[in-house]
């Protein structure tokens, strides 16, 4: 089966770094958001880079110290999360997973400035380990621009293929992520739609398994059951990432278009304003050339040759 990496972004504006805090650093007793945390296995959760403050604070003593201006819309931080398919870790112990991130921590430090990350955690508590690493997005001259480091879709499919590179050289039996693959798409991938008919085939396997189950043939049918769902298991896992991942890059072709429509709403107005100031000039340039065309032919004459006599002067 395919194994991927991923990786991916996500822009935060304003404050919602108690929030992001709270989730990243656990500091919660439960999660109702998410049942898949499991808070007793929180303990097995590292850091690789550990904030010295609040979030919060991480950010604003950034953008502070580096006298940066700041918008109101301005990206104040970067939340990124970096996994693999969920087969990529199966069976893997607890020191391959960190090499992978602590690999992954290499690659963004070298794409990004080092001092500008604030955490990097590695969750060990939920279903498929992954690392959340935050950062400020400033630049080397200290510009707070998120746009320019991430930059635009050609960009980001850069950054993917970038990061598949770098962990193909330790993990050559990697594929490139499907995010990546999104970029440029404008249809759901046919791998996807593929994976959901033999995903629907298997479960209508098993449901013909366990209902055909009784007393004579239980045990035999329930170990037919039990090899199948062993296989559709981690596929139904790689499904379920696939569709979240694709409804993120919905969501935020959704907000892209939004920023374009309405920078392209602004750009109307300002060209409007721009034709109705250049139809005003032209007027007076009429008006100017209108005035010129009454002055006596003999002026207008002198004048030219005066012109042409300064011309001379200069030139020598």
């Amino acid at each position: 089966m395919a194994m991927s990496v991923i990786l991916r972004f996500k822009k935060q504006k304003g404050n919602p770094a108690p929030k992001i805090e709270g989730h990243h650093e656990r500091k919660k007793e439960k999660y109702k958001s998410n049942p898949d945390i499991d808070t007793s296995r929180s303990k097995y959760n590292v850091h690789l880079i550990t904030p010295q403050m609040s979030y919060k604070k991480e950010v604003d003593s950034r953008i502070t110290n580096s006298g940066c201006r700041v918008r109101k819309d301005s990206t104040r931080f970067v939340d990124t999360l970096i996994t693999a398919s969920p087969e990529f870790f199966k069976g893997k112990d607890g020191k391959f997973m960190l090499e992978y991130f602590k690999t992954a921590l290499e690659f963004m430090k070298k794409h990004i400035r080092p001092d500008c990350i604030f955490s990097a955690v590695i969750h060990l508590d939920e279903k498929t380990p992954h690392m959340h690493l935050c950062f400020v997005p400033l630049t080397e001259d200290n510009r707070l621009t998120a746009k320019e480091i991430l930059g635009n879709r050609a960009r980001l499919s850069k950054w993917q293929d970038d990061f598949h590179n770098h962990m193909a050289e330790y993990y050559p039996h990697i594929e490139r992520g499907l995010s990546s693959r999104l970029t440029h798409r404008k249809h759901i991938p046919s791998h996807i739609f593929k994976a959901a008919r033999k995903l629907e085939k298997m479960q209508s396997e098993i449901e013909k398994i366990l209902s055909n189950t009784n007393f004579i043939n239980s045990s035999k049918n329930s170990q037919k059951a039990m090899e199948l769902i062993e296989k559709w298991v981690p596929m139904v896992e790689t499904f379920e990432t696939n569709i979240n991942m694709l409804r993120s890059s919905l969501k935020a072709e959704q907000e892209e278009k939004a920023y374009l429509k309405q920078e392209l709403n602004k750009r109307k107005k300002t060209d409007s304003d721009y034709r109705k100031e250049l139809a005003q000039l032209g007027s007076q340039l009429d008006r100017l050339k209108w005035l010129y065309s009454k002055v006596p032919e003999e002026i207008r004459a002198e004048v030219e040759a005066r012109k042409k006599k300064r011309s001379m002067e200069v030139e020598r």
